[in-house]
This record gives C-alpha cells, sequence and structure tokens, in this order.
C-alpha cells in the first residue's frame, strides 16, 4: 500500500513533469513514471553517434508569449539555459526566387514596408481577425483566403508549423489562439527563445533535478498498465511488473500520449494521431551564416518550414511530413540539402557530397488538429475523482505544442490541489508565481540576445 497522500504522474513528458513540479512545490508527495528510459517525451536532448553531437529530437519555435512554459522554466532553474532574442524578428526566405525579408512585429511596424513581407499592405494582416471569431468547425483556409497577399508567405507556413496539418484541415480556433498569444499581443510577446544547449537543458534537466530535490521518486523505463476502478475511484495500476495501490487520499495524474490514455481508461475519447514532422540535422565543418544573419529563417516554397544553425549544426523541421516520412533518410537528405545548401554562407564546398546527417521521424508528432478532432479533446477532470488528465491532447484552447503540455500540467495540478482532502490547498499556503524578468546582454546585428535568469538575473553568455 502506498503512502497517504501520494500523487503518482505517469507519464515523464513535459506535461507530466509540469504537474509533478507544480505539486512537489505545493508540499505534496510525488511520484512519476515513464516507460522510457528518460524523461522528456517528444522534448529532449540526445547524444547522436553519427553526429558526434548533442540534438533535440524535435526542433521547436518557443516565443515570448508561451508564459507558462517560460514560468515553468524559471521556476526549475531551466531558465539559465535560455536565450531571447529581442527586439523580435523572423527572417523568411523564398526558396522560389530567393527573395528575403524579416518580419519585425511591433509598435507600428504595418505601416512600415521594412518590417512586413514584401508586396504586402497593412490592410492585408487584419485578415488573421477572421480566425479569432472562427466557429469551431472552420479550417484555416476557410478563414484566411488563398488569393490574399499573405498566405503563402506567412500564413501558410506559420500554421502548418504550428498546427501540423494542411491549412485545408487545421482548425482556424487553434489557429487564431496561437495569433492572439503571440502576434496579437504585440513585439514583447513575439520574442523568440532559444535554447542554444538544448531542450533537455532547458525544461527537462533541471525539472529532474528539482523534482529529486523534493523528494519525488523516479521512475523511469517502467511501463503503467492494468488501471483498476471501483466506483469513482481509481484503486491501482502496475507499473514496471509490480502492483501499485492507491490510499484514501492517493491521486493519479495520467499524462501519457493520447493513444495510450484511450487504452488505460474505460471510455475515453481522444482525438487520433495527426501526421507526421521529420526533423534533420547535418554536422558541418564550420559555422554558416543564415540569410537574415539570425540562428534560424523561415523557408517558404520548399520543403521544409524552418531552419535553425546551432554551432556547426544545421536543423530543419518539415511538419505535415507523413509522404516525407515514407521515404528512406539519404532520399529525404539529398532533398533537403539541395535545397538549403545554397543560401548558406559560406556555401559548403562538399563537391556534390552529403555532409553527416540524422533524420529524425516522428510518426505520432502530434494529435489531429482538425475542427473534428479538436472537439474530441477531453477536459482535465474525469469520472473518476482521483483521476486528472494531462497532455497537449487536452482541452486547453491551444495547439499541441509545448506551451500547451506545459498548461495542461499546471491545470491538472491544480485539480488535483484543489480537492478536499488537500490540507495545503485548504490553508492556502500556495506559493506565488512572479514574473518572468530579465535584462538585455548584448547585440548582434542589431538583435539583443539575452540570457534568462532565476529571480530576473541576467547572465553574460560565455
Amino acid at each position: 500500500m502506498s503512502a497517504p497522500g501520494i500523487v503518482h504522474v505517469i507519464g515523464a513528458g513535459l506535461a507530466g513533469l509540469a504537474a509533478a513540479v507544480r505539486l512537489a512545490e505545493a508540499g505534496r508527495r510525488v511520484a512519476v513514471y515513464d516507460q522510457a528510459p528518460q524523461a522528456g517525451g517528444r522534448c529532449r536532448s540526445f547524444h547522436d553517434a553519427t553526429l558526434g553531437r548533442s540534438i533535440d529530437n524535435g526542433n521547436h519555435m518557443v516565443l515570448s508569449g508561451n508564459r507558462t512554459l517560460l514560468d515553468y522554466a524559471r521556476r526549475t532553474g531551466g531558465a539559465d539555459a535560455l536565450e531571447e532574442l529581442r527586439p523580435a524578428a523572423f527572417p523568411f526566405l523564398d526558396l522560389h526566387d530567393g527573395t528575403t525579408w524579416t518580419l519585425r512585429p511591433g509598435g507600428l511596424w504595418l505601416f512600415d514596408p521594412a518590417r512586413r513581407v514584401p508586396g504586402s499592405r497593412p490592410l492585408d494582416y487584419l485578415a488573421s481577425l477572421l480566425c479569432l471569431t472562427a466557429g469551431r468547425h472552420h479550417s484555416v483556409a476557410d478563414r484566411l483566403s488563398p488569393s490574399g497577399a499573405l498566405f503563402e508567405r506567412l500564413w501558410r507556413p506559420l500554421a502548418v508549423s504550428a498546427l501540423n496539418g494542411p491549412v485545408e484541415r487545421v482548425s482556424a480556433r487553434l489557429f487564431g489562439a496561437v495569433l492572439r498569444e503571440t502576434l496579437l499581443r504585440g513585439e514583447a510577446a513575439c520574442r523568440p527563445v532559444l535554447a542554444p544547449r538544448g531542450l533537455s537543458a532547458a525544461f527537462v534537466d533541471p525539472a529532474l533535478a528539482r523534482l529529486r530535490s523534493a523528494g519525488a521518486v523516479l521512475h523511469l523505463g517502467a511501463r503503467v498498465d492494468g488501471l483498476t476502478y471501483e466506483g469513482d475511484r481509481l484503486t491501482g495500476f502496475a507499473a514496471g511488473g509490480s502492483a501499485v495501490a492507491l490510499g484514501a487520499d492517493d491521486g493519479v495524474i495520467l499524462a501519457t500520449p493520447a493513444w495510450v490514455a484511450e487504452r488505460l481508461v474505460p471510455g475515453l475519447t481522444v482525438p487520433p494521431p495527426g501526421p507526421a514532422i521529420v526533423n534533420l540535422h547535418f554536422r558541418l565543418d564550420m559555422p554558416v551564416r543564415l540569410p537574415g544573419g539570425l540562428p534560424f529563417v523561415g523557408l517558404v516554397g520548399g520543403t521544409a518550414e524552418w531552419l535553425f544553425a546551432r554551432d556547426d549544426l544545421l536543423s530543419v523541421t518539415i511538419s505535415d511530413a507523413d509522404a516525407l516520412a515514407d521515404l528512406p533518410a539519404e532520399v529525404i537528405a539529398g532533398r533537403l540539402w539541395a535545397e538549403i545548401a545554397p543560401h548558406l554562407n559560406p556555401v559548403p564546398r562538399l563537391e556534390g557530397q552529403i555532409p553527416p546527417f540524422r533524420v529524425v521521424k516522428e510518426r505520432r508528432a502530434t494529435p489531429d488538429q482538425s475542427p473534428e478532432s479538436v472537439a474530441r479533446r477531453p477536459k482535465t477532470r474525469t469520472h473518476w475523482n482521483n483521476l486528472t488528465l494531462a497532455g497537449d491532447w487536452t482541452e486547453t484552447g491551444l495547439p499541441a505544442t509545448l506551451e500547451a503540455a506545459v498548461r495542461s500540467g499546471s491545470r491538472a495540478a491544480e485539480a488535483t490541489l484543489s480537492n478536499g482532502n488537500n490540507p495545503i490547498r485548504r490553508s492556502g499556503l500556495f506559493p506565488a508565481f512572479t514574473s518572468f524578468r530579465h535584462r538585455p546582454i548584448w547585440t548582434d546585428g542589431g538583435a539583443v540576445l539575452a540570457r534568462r535568469g532565476p529571480e530576473g538575473q541576467s547572465k553574460k553568455r560565455g
């Protein structure tokens, strides 16, 4: 029999980690389980022997408007591994004709042609407001006209990468939520936030250290199965082949992928898996400069949506990539290298060769995010009073992103803490969350990179 008051968090991805950290902060005893030998789920770093480098299993564009995610990083100590680009800037490259431009939101940017998409007018951007008033059944293409000046050079690449699906299918309401929390909130909510040491250094390792220091028990490599239910309570489960019985004050947060949760919870309705995402990493002989001069660039008119540079590593991300994922890795690498290599500075001289590469295929990278599938998202609470759900596939009002995952974990923890048997909730002893503060440190081409630190302490990049 487990000790009273333990909350068992099943799943050590970002949603599970966020829930566990919030519970530990509130004084609850926590046990975390994951069938993988490492935490992080789809947000982690690993050493790749072929490249001889640490790479992320997926590239994620984090913005300063992702408040819940960045607050989680601050509270766990991961903020030191993040750098914010100031002021907000998004370089783009049109692979059809080589045109480059940099979107610079903020202030009166719509009235400055140098800060907009070439050929666009201020009124063109107001079309995005149609996504804010979209109905439940509207797709992005239903609300944003394909004939508009911004469709191919802005709305389509943003929507495909944010919602991992074609604009004819993905939810306009979810895309509107992205715009509402970032672009429409001004420059301060649009600043790219980089993780130069990798995703694990910012969002996984600090959380694990914080949990261990709080006395949480971590069970990695422990598959959870056989959940048992009696009346309105979950009474036990099997973890790594051992039975875990729940005490009267114990709770469970299920933070697994949707298809796992569907198997474990009777009658649970979840969205089906969405398209694959393919990430491709190249190791070069030397660092290169990307069009626009920043560590990333948006790509239009090609296979990938984003290209990232970190030291001698180049990484590209391709969303809605089912067809590409079916191809051999060598074919994928050859196609992408041919598209991006001519635009690097200096252009690598490999005499027709492809540099060392690693292709990472995520077949079920996100849930499907069509309006029909979004309607299948479950809420945090379940029919059982000691079982709550977390994950980017639950109802958060956001696309399946890192922000959504952390937000769902925080909500699941709050729902657990709100149960009447929680003494800390009754006494009102919740720690106050302060705002996230930072100071600029150094500039590069007019942009400022600030290293985020705890309690507003910026640290020099070194």
